[in-house]
């Protein structure tokens, strides 16, 4: 099985509002669905853009790295035998119905870290 990434999108706005408890329900029963059958190996939500620091080069700013309408949510790794069922896992996402998108992308390579405990 190969590894995709989903980056979870919304608009700027909608970032700033407080989602409804149903559209937080919504993810959390897809997320325990993909956690169910297998499929997802990790995900994470990220906390408000604006708790974001982004480095370019010597730069270092407060805030997103992008002045974009969109900004990301959170981000996971899913299992799926092609791209094809890639996509058809993530058209399962709520937040598809919610005004969001996702992208996704092949995983290119797998790094676990060891840890130091």
């Amino acid at each position: 099985m190969a590894e995709y990434a989903f980056l979870l999108y919304a608009p700027l706005q909608d970032v700033d509002e407080e989602g409804s408890p149903e559209d937080r329900a919504a993810h959390d029963r897809h997320s325990e669905d993909l956690q169910r059958n297998g499929t997802m190996i990790a995900a994470f939500a990220l906390e408000h853009p604006s708790t974001a620091t982004s480095l370019r080069g010597d730069v270092m700013t407060d805030g997103p790295f992008l002045e974009a309408k969109e900004v990301i949510l959170g981000f996971g790794i899913i299992e799926a035998a092609d791209l094809d069922a890639a996509l058809e896992i993530a058209r399962t996402n709520p937040i598809l119905r919610q005004g969001g998108g996702i992208e996704v992308r092949p995983v290119e390579s797998w790094v676990i870290p060891a840890r130091a405990d």
